[in-house]
């Protein structure tokens, strides 16, 4: 049920970058312009992440999940509404807004019906919607766009929204939330001392409480890591879905149909094996080392180098699909680990918070993408901005990296790194 949540969630963000070029021409917009539209999404869904991550740790998670599709589906309609640059800003930031409860919520949700011999492959299997929404988003906008006008696939992914929404509420279940033995006494006194407060001093324990979060989930330094390298990762992947489609159209002449469906076919398909793998690898791995997930994660990242360079450099259309496709199964591997080496290094009960804070962080990141290639593309043309993409690539591989043995270590499993791994509890 999830799988068809997230579906949506990317097919609405991802339709607009194949009809940039419509949209370009109809509101005679710049590249910059365009940027920015792309980015107010990405702002607003960061700007509203933690306050999702800590909601998602306190209420329903149903309501979050389903509430949100229901609200950015409605959004996705309004959309195809717009007649000025200032519509298509607003409502993409509204977008951003509603999605940004989702990952939170889906992810804590996931964990709690899985254990640590199981997650990541559930995880993955998840993230492979990523990748078929993106596919959806993308092809179908060029599709629809080209003989329909760009507003038609936004009317088709919102209504679709909307009636999985409302069949939803009649499927999806609420699991139990699993907390940490040791915190048990604690959260009861903490609801005990509550009772009768004051307005004030509610507000005061509130603000307390959400500092409390953010210092003991950032004092980990694994925390600190991997949220750094997801904020480089999001980054250059924000780039291949928001420019490739315009890319592929301006350097090599192919129609709106085929570069969005180019775009974002052979990078998707490719990732959707990658992060199937990155799973099933993964969960072998945790099995024998604390950092089997986040080597998974490396492994990935290293290996997306070369073709990310090959992307942006080639003349060719075989070689550059050659490179989409390598560089898209080696982000599966990734991907697959992200919330899954995240929920290893916390507690339980912060799973939802941590989520919330690093997609917040991650997505300020993917922001400035969009904006930055528009602007370097005018000095140093598309394809050499895309192709500098591999070094960053390659720097946050060696940070996660060192990382991993600096903080997790490469050695089989002790009793210590097996409570930890089925706790979830931090390592400092």
């Amino acid at each position: 049920m999830l799988w068809f949540v997230c579906f949506f969630n990317y097919a609405d963000r991802q339709a607009i970058f194949s009809v940039f070029e419509l949209l370009k021409s109809e509101m005679n917009l710049s590249d910059v312009q365009l940027g920015i539209v792309g980015a107010s999404f990405m702002w607003v869904y960061a700007g509203f992440g933690p306050i999702a991550g800590l909601i998602g740790d306190r209420i329903s998670r149903k309501t979050l999940i389903i509430g949100g599709l229901i609200f950015w589906s409605l959004i996705t309609i309004a959309t195809a509404l717009s007649t000025k640059y200032s519509h298509l800003v607003l409502f993409r930031a509204l977008e951003g807004f509603g999605e940004a409860f989702y990952f939170p919520a889906s992810m804590s949700m996931l964990s709690a019906y899985h254990e640590p011999e199981t997650r990541s492959r559930a995880m993955a299997i998840h993230q492979s919607s990523v990748y078929a929404g993106t596919i959806a988003g993308g092809s179908l906008a060029g599709v629809l766009g080209q003989y329909y006008g760009w507003r038609s696939s936004f009317y088709l992914f919102g209504s679709l929204g909307v009636l999985l929404g409302v069949l939803l509420l009649l499927l999806l279940r609420e699991p139990a939330r699993a907390e940490s033995s040791e915190t048990d006494g604690d959260r009861q006194k903490d609801r005990l001392s509550e009772a009768g407060e004051l307005p004030g001093n509610s507000m005061r324990r509130a603000l307390k409480n959400v500092m409390s979060v953010v210092a003991e989930l950032f004092a980990n330094p694994m925390v600190r890591i991997l949220t750094a390298v997801f904020i480089g990762a999001n980054f250059v992947a924000m780039i291949f879905l928001t420019w490739m489609p315009s890319f592929l159209y301006r350097k090599f002449n192919l129609s709106l149909a085929m570069a969005g469906v180019s775009a974002t076919a052979y990078l998707q398909i490719a990732s959707v094996l990658g992060v199937l793998s990155g799973g099933v690898l993964a969960d072998r791995l945790a099995k024998a080392s604390r950092g089997g997930r986040t080597i998974t994660q490396v492994i990935g990242l290293a290996l997306g180098v070369p073709f990310i360079f090959l992307a942006g450099w080639t003349i060719s259309v075989p070689v550059v699909i050659v490179a989409l496709m390598g560089f898209g199964y080696f982000k599966g591997l990734y991907d697959a680990n992200i919330w899954a080496s995240l929920h290893d290094v916390v507690r339980p009960e912060r799973r939802a918070s941590a989520v919330g804070f690093m997609n917040s962080l991650g997505w300020i990141g993917g922001g400035v993408a969009p904006v930055a290639i528009a602007a370097a593309s005018e000095r140093f043309g598309m394809s050499a901005c895309i192709s500098a993409n591999s070094v960053i690539y390659l720097l946050i591989a060696a940070l996660l990296f060192l990382g991993i043995r600096r903080y997790m270590g490469l050695s089989r499993f002790s009793p210590v790194s097996a409570h930890v791994i089925r706790t979830g509890e931090n390592i400092h």
